[in-house]
């Protein structure tokens, strides 16, 4: 089991089997409001630790943003019943695709 499997399924043991003083289960008891405020705020501060985060140094704080992001994604995915399964199938089809690019059509503008 990988850690996004493992993080999954603590999320679902929590929502099924609340824990007092669990910072999830906080989060499933206030609501799809407050799972996606998280998600924003996590985003910016995502955002904020890359513009800090010079030439692949001070990686740290990044991954630590990233690693929030996944997580209130996780809960939020949960609350919406959303499966990682779900979501790395689509992906594996987006992965399918890398390759095949559009033809665009290109206008002569001087005619």
């Amino acid at each position: 089991m990988n850690s996004f499997e493992q993080m999954e399924a603590v999320i679902a043991q929590r929502r099924a089997e609340p824990m007092e003083g669990s910072y999830t289960c906080y989060l499933f008891e206030k609501g799809l409001d407050k799972i996606l405020k998280k998600v924003g705020e996590e985003c910016a501060e995502t955002i904020i630790a890359a513009k800090n985060t010079k030439n692949g140094e001070d990686k740290a704080e990044l991954i630590g943003e990233i690693n929030d992001v996944f997580y209130h994604m996780m809960v939020m995915m949960n609350e919406c019943g959303v499966t990682m399964d779900e979501v790395c199938a689509e992906m594996d089809a987006r992965a399918a695709k890398i390759g095949n690019l559009k033809q665009f059509h290109v206008s002569d503008h001087n005619s």
